[in-house]
């Protein structure tokens, strides 16, 4: 063949720059192409096999070997596919690439300027090597009976030349020379390190070969096996069998009824950092409406909103493409971790229309409908084993309800709130004859309240989540014919006279220096406590937005939120427990005319023990109860 020359016509202006503005950001996205460009070309050619169109020997393997050269810095990706030859590198390289490339440019050059807005890059494929090298040559020989080997080579993709070749083998050598921005990020590790990350799964082994490593590795291996031999010992030469690094055939791949528990959890513990097995797992696998394969972990948790970052990763035949992709998998499914290959992903498109995409719906759509079918299989076949991952799903479930519609219908009748005490319950089970549901914050704090709310029939359960407070609005929002309040919201018992509770405010009032304090009386029975703090559910909510509100002030003049205790008034009161002796008798020291500072010393301390029963008493308060408490058990032992 003799030597040829050409150039590319290029009918938008400064294409370079444009794509490099987006894929700068992605500097190594060429490795991930140009290892995808090896594995279509053995796909190809081992189809070919399959069809009887091409002749392979029985023990053939078929590989990719990536090579870097740290002394002459290039990167070679090599593969024994099908090869190209003269006349097909002239149509899928001179041609193909280059007009790939135009569309890209043509698709975004007017589009936002972020260049997250693209997910994906391939169909760029050989093109993107020029984002790193100032020359890239394909050394190729085709699978073709007597077809010549072909040498194809550029510096800049815009011109280029074509000789004849002396390779022997089938397949093809892409070898970038890195230019000199490039040879300052990209190193052994660094590509050892990308490969991992998106062809971890691709599906023909991968080969690494850091030539000036490898050759210090073997220099300082003889240095030993000689230092062996000059004391006498036996050496022991290292297995230097040569180990892909990825693994052709992931777990998802296979059948789910060819997988057991233990390859489940080691292909967990193998593709994210977490020593703890996880809890259970979905299998997806389904050729029909779409292709679509994957296992999603349930984790366990700390029962925190952790960070997202990573824990779903999205795969196109079984190339890593992106983390987190919000238009395929839904923000809340993102507690979950996994892998799910997408084979029909529209890639090279942007996110805006991902969004609008008929195949992304169906897809997100699908995968909501197998988790929240595996919640409800597990439930009603095992509940005994729900209840025990409660405690680590309860986020997802909890956040998924209030995130997505289908998923809300799908699991709210499973969803499980924790009895006090132990247990657990669904909303029927807690709403059956009652219109409210009783919970606390803090069972231990708010144990009297409890006990109180249990003797009038309640099943109080815990809501101690963050999530919780946005979570039972949003179930009251959904219902509307029950409501939730916590145990210190409502006290049952008998109201007392207009005269006791007018003697017991203007007793309260005095000793606490507060003539705007909130008194109630009521009968709560002799065996509980001489009083309590009642503060109902609408004012703790508005508290806690009060607290929200408090942390946006800026303190100046115009500030929005200076002036919170106007909008959001603390409103609280205090329940005299009527029915208890302790009350009688302060009734009596102040009917007898006992000494005011010791009557109101020990009212005080009947207020300071309410509010610590509540849960709000505050470290002077709590220091001033102390304190006064220990007098008291001196003069009980006098």
């Amino acid at each position: 063949m003799s030597l040829k020359t050409g150039k590319v016509t290029v009918t938008t202006e400064n294409i370079f720059p444009v794509i490099r503005q987006w894929l700068y950001s992605d500097q190594d996205i060429f490795i991930r192409e140009l290892v995808s460009n090896c594995c279509d070309a053995v796909a190809k050619f081992k189809r070919l096999v399959e069809l009887g169109q091409a002749e392979a020997s029985e023990d053939e393997k078929y590989s990719i070997n990536v090579i870097y050269d740290d002394v002459n810095k290039t990167i070679a990706f090599e593969d024994n596919g099908i090869g190209m030859t003269a006349e097909e590198i002239d149509k899928y390289i001179n041609q193909i690439a280059f007009s790939g490339a135009m569309d890209f440019v043509t698709k975004y050059q007017e589009q936002s300027t972020d260049k997250a807005g693209i997910i994906g890059h391939f169909g760029l494929g050989f093109y993107s090597a020029f984002m790193v090298a100032d020359e890239v040559t394909i050394d190729t020989r085709s699978f073709v009976k007597d077809a010549e080997p072909v040498l194809w080579k550029s510096e800049d993709g815009m011109e280029y030349e074509i000789a004849e070749s002396s390779k022997q083998t089938r397949g093809t050598i892409i070898t970038l020379k890195l230019s000199d921005e490039a040879k300052e990020i990209f190193n052994g590790s660094k590509i050892r390190e990308i490969l991992r990350k998106y062809c971890s799964f691709v599906p023909t082994e991968i080969y690494f070969t850091d030539v000036e490593a490898d050759r210090k590795a073997a220099e300082a291996e003889e240095k030993r096996r000689k230092e062996k031999e000059e004391k006498g010992e036996e050496y022991v030469a290292p297995d230097n069998t040569p180990k892909a690094l990825n693994d052709p055939s992931p777990l998802w791949a296979k059948k789910p009824s060819e997988c057991t528990e233990d390859e489940y959890k080691q292909f967990y513990h193998n593709v994210f950092p977490d020593m703890r097995d996880p809890l259970f797992w979905i299998h997806l696998n389904m050729d029909y409406p779409f292709n679509l394969q994957g296992i999603l972990y349930f984790p366990k948790t700390d029962n925190v909103y952790q960070s997202l970052e990573g824990r779903i990763k999205i795969y196109n035949h079984q190339v890593f493409v992106a983390d987190n992709i919000e238009e395929i998998i839904p923000d809340f499914l993102f507690l979950l971790k996994g892998c799910l290959d997408c084979s029909d992903l529209p890639l090279n498109v942007s996110r805006s229309a991902l969004q609008q995409d008929e195949y992304v719906k169906k897809l997100s759509s699908h995968i909501i409908k197998k988790v929240s079918d595996k919640l409800n299989e597990i439930f009603k076949n095992d509940r005994a084993s729900f209840e025990k991952y409660w405690s680590d799903i309860s986020v997802f479930v909890k956040y998924g309800m209030m995130k997505d519609e289908k998923f809300y219908e799908k699991t709210k009748d499973i969803c499980l709130f924790k009895l006090n005490g132990g247990g657990f319950a669904t909303l029927s089970e807690l709403t059956e004859g009652k219109d409210t549901i009783r919970y606390t914050t803090d069972p231990i704090a708010q144990a009297a309240y409890i006990s109180m709310a249990e003797k009038d029939g309640f099943k109080v359960i815990i809501l101690d989540e963050e999530l919780d407070n946005n979570f039972i609005s949003f179930l009251e929002y959904k219902y509307q014919n029950f409501k939730f309040k916590r145990v210190d919201s409502e006290l049952s018992g008998t109201e007392g006279d207009t005269e006791v509770k007018d003697k017991l405010t203007d007793l309260f009032r005095v000793a606490l220096g507060n003539d705007k304090l909130e008194v109630s009386v009521m009968g709560l029975g002799k065996d509980t406590m001489p009083a309590f703090i009642r503060e109902t559910e609408e004012a703790r909510r508005m508290a806690e937005m009060r607290e929200q509100f408090e942390k946006m002030r800026t303190g100046s003049e115009d500030d929005p939120y200076k002036d919170l205790d106007s909008m959001f008034p603390i409103k609280e009161d205090l329940v005299i427990n009527t029915d208890s002796e302790l009350i009688s008798k302060l009734e009596a020291m102040k009917e007898l005319g006992t000494k005011d500072e010791e009557v109101n010393r020990l009212a005080q301390h009947v207020f300071d023990q309410a509010k610590l029963a509540h849960g709000s008493l505050d470290s002077e308060g709590l220091k001033r109860f102390l304190e006064y408490n220990s007098k008291l058990l001196e003069k009980t032992i006098e």
